[in-house]
């Protein structure tokens, strides 16, 4: 029977653009959706930017912009990442739309109603300076364990200790400088303690087939109450103070929902605008027993998803999801990825650089399974299993075969293949159901190696039969025949079952055959004496060069006369980074124990002032630089130096070669410049 599929992958956050991690989910879901669709099932795919939180917020302020210019920035990058890996969402949306407004407003009033929201008061940072209370990331100190200095307000990377912000000794905000104050504030939390709660998420948990066997065995331990009374499900606090970027909680006026809470109802909401296009009717839809829904997200959310996600949707009277698939991480070389180490791959430059799409979308696909486990993009292996497999072993069956039927048959397959073509085109259509199943499942390793098996039972049946040799002979022509046209057949086959994995290979293949696009009903179909158009070239093998200068540094441009090189290009959004602001040398003075260092005071409109060091004593005298104005990064994380902790940087300039044109000039504002102005 058809299914009814509401599918979604998680959403990120739109403080940055995409990165592989994400084109993983997307590929493992789209995988996923295509072979559903080619079953002929209902698919809804749907997705959106996560566009509120105090993260966005604060890097709007910096960049001089709204949170929602700045979101748009981000989501404007989405397309053509998405379009370039072939990912087919039916409609891709915002957290910030009215849809979701509405709908994050509609569910807290309904918990409320159900007696599952509480009000009540917690103590928390509040930044004097910022008007504003500090999400913990937001908070530094030193760590109350270990006394590390420049810890988040969280948990240490010194010493690994997790702690709460009031616990920080000598806090001081990120965003400011300033001490934070302790103060109180009412806060709304989802009542998740509830014994309803327990009662409901227990069941919901273990009915079968809804989560991995490892999710399962993890929610178990958050189920957990140990001997001292600690541990199982807490209450959730749901709500932030203004000033924050969200949505306003109904009747609290300065109160937010935090953003957790309207992320995962940005699910209904861009089902909602998608049904609007469409005119299909949202509520009778997910009120509707056949329809399924399906949620692909990474391990890091799962606690989101299989307990809070579940508890509002249920209480709220809403569906519940059938099913949410966890995977886990992706690692390149083994390495967790980061920029700052070269050990990611960014999805743009890999598509910039001309790599194929499904290069990436095959070699994924060939590593991924059921469970809830990382895999590694490994340079080497993605280089052999797209030339020796998708090339080497697939491809190559057409190339072999269609040269003939062309030149000796004028392009018209035979309708008898023989006893032998016909046992190997039975064998191919066997798999189908197996296949099927795989691909349901979400085994897409099994699924590709079964296919390369059956490429391979394929290409021994050629290398049997020897085309090149049959042609020669003028009796063989027949056999030729057969020969060649069981290869097209098995062709158009392992297209077919590769179809969800290279929909745009084989939206090529298809036209090559001359047929309507594949279905996998049309497993069960045959050719027969059908005419095919002249073979063209499908795919080419990927170079090892080329994978390289995916983890190669674009070099920068050629120099200027007399000057440095320009760096490598950047975007607007890696210029709005730096915050860079006057400020004002109120001091300055010598460093004992350092020939290069001047400790400077400085003032940048702040109601405070900051402590810089600056490699510059062998170009000023101290005494020189008090008073004037000068440029500072003022965003720059506050670094350990054992002098002392410098809390940002002074601009200056130099030349390339030092040693042949000596001298360092700190940069000088106009003087009707005014500390804490930004740069722009």
């Amino acid at each position: 029977m058809p299914r009814q599929l509401f599918v979604t992958t998680a959403l990120p956050y739109a403080n940055a653009r995409s990165h592989i991690g994400h084109v993983m989910e997307y590929t493992q879901a789209d995988i996923w959706v295509r072979f559903q669709r080619l079953m002929g099932h209902e698919v809804h795919f749907v997705c959106a930017d996560d566009a509120h939180g105090a993260p966005i917020m604060i890097a709007a302020e910096k960049a001089g912009i709204s949170p929602q210019a700045f979101v748009a920035e981000i989501a404007a990058s989405r397309k053509p990442i998405l379009d370039g890996f072939l990912i087919s969402f039916d409609h891709w949306h915002s957290t910030d739309a009215p849809e979701n407004h509405a709908l994050s407003q509609a569910i807290y009033r309904e918990l409320k109603a159900a007696g599952l929201i509480d009000v009540r008061a917690i103590e928390q940072f509040f930044d004097p300076a910022k008007g504003m209370f500090l999400p913990d990331r937001f908070i530094k100190g030193e760590c109350p364990r270990c006394g590390a200095k420049d810890q988040y307000g969280d948990n240490c990377e010194n010493c690994g200790a997790v702690y709460a912000p009031t616990e920080v000794k000598n806090p001081y905000s990120v965003l400011s400088g300033a001490t934070p104050e302790l103060r109180s504030s009412d806060h709304h939390f989802f009542r998740l303690s509830d014994p309803r709660c327990k009662d409901f998420l227990e069941r919901w948990t273990h009915e079968t087939g809804r989560l991995q066997p490892e999710v399962l065995n993890k929610i178990k331990e958050w189920f957990t109450v140990d001997e001292e009374g600690k541990g199982g499900l807490g209450d959730w606090d749901i709500s932030r103070d203004a000033p924050y970027f969200g949505i306003e909680i109904p009747d609290a006026p300065g109160k937010y929902f935090y953003v957790w809470l309207d992320a995962p109802v940005g699910y209904l909401a861009s089902l909602a605008a998608h049904f609007a296009k469409t005119g299909k009717d949202m509520d009778a839809f997910l009120a509707d027993p056949a329809t399924e829904q399906i949620h692909f997200i990474g391990k890091d959310i799962t606690y989101f998803h299989t307990l809070f996600w579940p508890a509002m949707l249920h209480f709220s009277g809403r569906k519940t999801p059938d099913q949410v698939y966890v995977h886990g991480f992706l690692t390149v070389k083994e390495e967790k990825m980061s920029k700052s180490r070269g050990t990611g791959i960014d999805p743009g430059r890999y598509l910039e650089l001309g790599l194929e799409a499904e290069w990436l979308r095959y070699y994924l696909a060939a590593k991924l399974n059921d469970r809830v486990e990382d895999l590694d993009f490994n340079p080497e292996d993605f280089i052999s299993r797209v030339n020796s497999d998708l090339v080497g072993k697939y491809i190559n069956i057409a190339s072999r075969a269609a040269g003939f039927v062309a030149k000796r048959f004028d392009g018209q397959l035979a309708s008898d293949l023989g006893n032998e073509g016909e046992a190997v085109i039975a064998r191919l259509q066997a798999a189908a159901s197996n296949l099927a199943a795989l691909y349901d499942g979400r085994e897409f390793g099994k699924a590709v190696r079964e296919v390369m098996a059956l490429a391979d039972v394929v290409n021994e049946y050629v290398d049997a039969h020897k085309p090149w040799e049959l042609a020669k002979l003028v009796d063989k022509q027949t056999e030729l025949h057969q020969a060649c046209s069981t290869c097209i057949e098995a062709f158009r086959l392992l297209t077919l079952y590769l179809k969800p994995v290279l929909p745009q290979l084989a939206a090529k293949v298809e036209g090559f055959l001359q047929v309507a696009p594949l279905t996998w009903a049309d497993a069960a179909r045959r050719l027969g004496a059908h005419r095919i158009s002249p073979f063209q070239h499908l795919m080419q093998r990927v170079t090892p060069e080329l994978v390289e200068a995916l983890f190669t540094r674009p070099e920068p441009p050629a120099p200027i006369p007399g000057g440095e090189p320009i760096a490598a290009e950047i975007t607007i959004d890696d210029f709005v980074k730096p915050d860079l602001r006057i400020a004002k040398i109120v001091k300055a003075e010598r460093v004992e124990g350092s020939t290069k260092l001047l400790r400077l005071t400085l003032d940048a409109g702040e109601g405070r002032t900051r402590n810089v060091f600056s490699g510059i004593a062998g170009a000023y005298k101290p005494e020189d630089l008090e008073g004037k104005l000068t440029v500072l990064v003022a965003n720059l994380a506050p670094r350990k130096m054992k002098f002392g902790v410098s809390e940002g940087m002074v601009l200056a300039a130099s030349h390339a070669d030092e040693k042949s044109n000596p001298g360092v000039f700190v940069l000088e504002p106009h003087a009707g410049a005014q500390p804490g102005m930004r740069i722009r």
